[in-house]
């Protein structure tokens, strides 16, 4: 039995290696490419970019995935970071459009699920309904009704346009709702006998319960707008106002090297943030099984 038991770990914990070199192989060549010259990554990856720019003087045969530079340069990321400023500028577009982003939708959120929790009407079953069907609704089905709505306020094509919209979404109401529910009831009736108020024991009991959700959320909803593409494309049509993101996504064959190195820089406040926070990510996430009503 012991010997089965060893085999299986053994097993277990080499196609646990597999998928986690597999997952990390695009993250790890995105880094080491980032060092190498252009005529380098020319040459090992020529041919996955000839199709596009029409050039084929530099196509090998076969496409290389090599995670060792030659030799180690820095010119990627001298000319992103000081010959051209047009990607710091987009940089700062993306923190300018989501950092106000997690910070009111994780307030409108706390405020919101505080309502949810507190509210014993029978219009709260309908109401928290109403916000799961939104939040399993694809926010491609949102942009038109968006694109309207903002023009109609006249704040499309500025930042409003993407900041209002986050605000308001539904995911991270529905997380900290579940989570406030668990807090128990004996704990808030103790707090009211103190003479706590509404505000007090918002404040000093129901988040102080829920910092772990609350954390895990921020870094769900940063992640998510770190990463947006479509939003900024439609309701951002003036190129100099839209992030990183959606330079990352149209880049061109010529520009290669330096995409490597701006997809670094951009990695790098999310990988800050989830080593920072990995706690409390994954205990967020796994009390969201059990709901206290």
């Amino acid at each position: 039995m012991k010997k089965k038991r060893y085999f299986g770990r053994a097993a277990m914990f080499v196609i646990s290696a597999v998928f986690a070199f597999l997952f990390l192989m695009p993250t790890v060549l995105t880094i080491t490419n980032s060092f190498m010259e252009q005529s380098e990554i020319n040459a090992n990856y020529g041919m996955i970019f000839s199709n596009i720019t029409g050039d084929r003087g530099y196509i090998s045969d076969k496409v290389t995935l090599k995670f060792i530079p030659d030799k180690v340069s820095l010119s990627q990321y001298i000319t992103a970071i000081i010959k051209s400023p047009d990607y710091l500028l987009k940089f700062w577009n993306s923190v300018i459009l989501v950092v106000p982003i997690v910070l009111l939708q994780v307030g409108t959120a706390a405020l919101a699920s505080y309502g949810f929790t507190r509210w014993r009407g029978k219009f709260r079953s309908f109401m928290f309904f109403f916000y799961v069907i939104l939040m399993l609704m694809p926010y491609q089905v949102t942009l038109v009704p968006n694109y309207l709505v903002s023009e109609w306020l006249g704040i499309l094509n500025t930042k409003w346009s993407i900041i209002f919209p986050g605000m308001f979404a539904p995911f991270s109401v529905f997380l900290l709702t579940k989570s406030m529910r668990r807090i128990p009831s004996s704990l808030i009736e103790a707090a009211k006998l103190d003479g706590a108020g509404e505000w007090q024991i918002f404040t000093r009991v129901c988040l102080p319960q829920c910092k772990g959700a609350l954390y895990s959320i921020a870094m769900l909803v940063f992640i998510d707008y770190w990463n947006m593409v479509e939003q900024p494309i439609i309701l951002l049509p003036d190129p100099a106002q839209q992030p990183l993101s959606v330079y990352l996504s149209q880049i061109n064959s010529g520009e290669v090297g330096i995409a490597f190195a701006v997809a670094t820089i951009y990695m790098i406040p999310t990988l800050l943030l989830f080593l920072q926070g990995e706690e409390y990510l994954v205990e967020g996430i796994a009390h969201q099984g059990s709901v206290k009503g």
